[in-house]
């Protein structure tokens, strides 16, 4: 009997410490922050890691415990669902489902990214290589065109001009388009309005990351690679042409359950670098 009641009291235990770590979001500590970062190659990660120092010396210095998502999508789901949670986003994707802290008292805003206000932006890049079809050209022509800039502006990036009304050469084919993930949602209302104008030709949009992007269209695998980044020295190197389409702003996200509407820059580098691990030190 002696036995039998220890095992139930053991199985008690567990089961409290399995209900008191699951209240605390899954971290271990009701104070305790979960940090989520994107994988290697995200544009995103590697232009926030940049902008907020915590990348030092060319050295990411992500804190090895946070959770890694694959998308901007994945993130958002995780923050969603985890109280104690923070994130990184492009600012066009931001929805009511997260919460965007304030950047050294800036609101993350498309208004504040093109004043120069909010400190976390970066360029959505498009890059081609060698000759392109008539296709390619025409979809590329309009995305420049006052058409497309609007597109990019509905979807809450910052257009960083226009080259006038978009007249169409009404090529046919197809043009396919692959990378960041954070690029692929305008990317995607782009291919659907330029197709509502263009029936002939079909825009396929293959979501990665920034770096398969860049790799695919250096080796022929698609038309147009997309970063959320600064093409890098070496990628052009390889024969990239370059063009900005727009440029967005990095949210900071944290589950709307979250008191914490602000943040400072430097508060932000010592969150993903694990220098601090408990929401009461930056409440």
């Amino acid at each position: 009997m002696k036995k039998i009641f220890k095992a139930i009291l053991a199985i008690g235990i567990i089961g409290a410490m399995a209900l008191g770590f699951a209240a605390c979001g899954g971290n271990g500590g009701s104070d305790a922050i979960a940090v989520i970062s994107r994988e290697e190659g995200s544009g995103t990660r590697g232009a926030f890691v940049e902008l907020t120092g915590v990348e030092v010396d060319k050295v990411d210095k992500t804190v090895v415990t946070a959770e890694i998502s694959s998308s901007t999508a994945v993130v958002m789901q995780t923050v969603t669902g985890n109280k104690a949670a923070i994130g990184y986003i492009s600012l066009g994707s931001l929805d009511s489902s997260v919460k965007a802290v304030k950047v050294d008292g800036v609101e993350a805003t498309a208004d504040n990214v093109k004043n120069g206000t909010y400190p976390i932006c970066r360029p959505f890049n498009i890059a081609t290589k060698g000759d392109l079809s008539d296709a390619a050209k025409d979809f590329i022509a309009f995305i420049q065109s006052d058409e497309g800039q609007q597109v990019v502006t509905d979807k809450g990036c910052v257009s960083t001009g226009s080259t006038g009304a978009f007249t169409s050469s009404n090529p046919t084919g197809t043009v396919v388009i692959e990378g960041s993930s954070s690029v692929t949602p305008v990317m995607e209302k782009l291919a659907e309005a330029y197709m509502a104008i263009n029936s002939g030709v079909t825009v396929k949009v293959q979501q990665s990351d920034s770096s398969t992007g860049m790799t695919s269209a250096i080796e022929g695998l698609c038309d147009i690679g997309m970063a959320s980044r600064d093409v890098k020295d070496s990628e052009k190197e390889q024969g990239l042409e370059v063009t900005t389409i727009c440029m967005d702003g990095i949210a900071v996200v944290v589950n709307n359950d979250n008191t914490v509407d602000n943040l400072s820059l430097e508060q932000i580098r010592q969150i993903f670098t694990g220098e601090v691990t408990g929401w009461s030190a930056v409440k």
